[in-house]
């Protein structure tokens, strides 16, 4: 049997604080940009059945019970008492937050209360930028400023992320902007930008990925169909080769998030650069019952120490449950079956599993 009891989610969000009806419920269930199709439920997914697999139980409910049932089993526990339990329930013991979503999500802090573990922060640099420049009336002060906003982040943040896959696409120009090249782009994107725009200039992006690297800390890089929306065009993460090549050697390693359905290509990175790792957590969520299929797939390219666990939750508790159990199942028939075949030993598999499961994260994001 393969025992993983110690998971850090390397990569998560905070859960929503607000009671959630069915329509809201089933928005946060699956990633779409809208209800579901008339006459269906985003409850008939492998992520809507691992929820009624995996979370009833922990709410005092049996296994598959009907959507219906399990949410008001929810309303009547309450959002808080809902939420601990299902959050306690995960076995996840640190928890990784990235704090840049908007909505009314709860802290690292809060969600390290309610799951009785530990969290700390992920900043997530476009953010970042977007409140420097709130507060930033000339582009001189507000390269300054975010100059110094990414310093002082440094110091308490686990980590940065970026969604410039998501804003732009990940075909970038590797190379860090000049400085001239930058004041241009500043002053192009504050003169024009409305309230609340998000930031998508390409070379403003690629000045907060190398202003991430040069603070030395981890930075991950989403990739993949990890939010609604991600350009056709900017998908798959071979399309990251340049950056990744650029970066070598500087001492900043870079997580690939989300690369589900490139998840083979992310491993394969890994497998090839030294300062590259693969998160395997959202790639799991989305295929359920098929994960142990795509586990495999990431271990047949990517070396052992560079595969990190996450769930990838946002807005439901449940979620963070899901990936967790997922995980562990996916990990036990993976291993297990290399086990009894003979092709492992029983103490390298439980090795491994160590490793993916809080080892690899622990270690690079200097968790100990």
């Amino acid at each position: 049997m393969i025992e993983t009891p110690s998971l850090v989610d390397q990569y998560c969000h905070g859960v929503l604080r607000t009671e959630l009806g069915l329509g809201t419920f089933e928005a946060h269930l699956s990633r779409t940009e809208g209800p579901p199709a008339p006459g269906t439920t985003l409850f008939d997914t492998q992520t809507g059945f691992a929820v009624r697999r995996w979370c009833p139980p922990l709410l005092g409910l049996e296994s598959h019970c009907t959507p219906a049932r399990y949410l008001a089993r929810r309303r009547e526990l309450g959002v808080l008492e809902s939420g601990r339990r299902l959050l306690r329930g995960s076995g996840i013991t640190t928890y990784l937050v990235d704090t840049g979503l908007p909505g009314d999500l709860t802290e690292p802090g809060e969600l390290a209360s309610a799951g009785a573990a530990r969290a700390r922060e992920i900043v997530r640099l476009e953010l970042l930028a977007e409140q420097v420049a709130d507060t930033s009336g000339t582009v001189e002060s507000f390269l300054a400023n975010l100059a110094e906003s990414v310093h002082a982040a440094a110091a308490t943040a686990v980590a940065f992320t970026s969604v410039a896959g998501t804003r732009h696409g990940l075909a970038l120009a590797p190379e860090p902007p000049g400085p001239g090249e930058v004041r241009g782009a500043a002053g192009r994107w504050l003169a024009g930008r409305g309230v609340g725009e998000e930031l998508s200039d390409p070379v403003l992006l690629r000045h907060l990925l190398w202003s991430a690297v040069a603070s030395g800390l981890p930075l991950q890089l989403h990739a993949g169909l990890g939010a609604p929306g991600l350009r056709a065009d900017g998908t798959d993460p071979v399309l990251l080769t340049d950056f990744v090549r650029a970066t070598a050697g500087l001492g900043t390693d870079l997580v690939l998030l989300h690369g589900y359905p490139y998840h083979r290509q992310a491993a394969h990175l890994a497998g090839v650069f030294p300062h590259v790792h693969v998160d395997c957590g959202a790639a799991l969520v989305r295929t359920g019952a098929r994960a142990a299929t795509v586990l495999a797939e990431i271990l047949e390219l990517a070396p052992f120490g560079k595969i990190l666990f996450s769930t990838g939750a946002q807005g439901l508790p449940e979620l963070h449950v899901v990936g967790a159990r997922l995980f562990r199942e996916a990990l036990g028939r993976v291993l297990g079956t290399w086990v009894a075949e003979g092709a492992w030993s029983p103490a390298d598999a439980q090795r491994v599993a160590g490793m993916l499961a809080s080892g690899n994260a622990r270690r690079v994001y200097g968790l100990d």
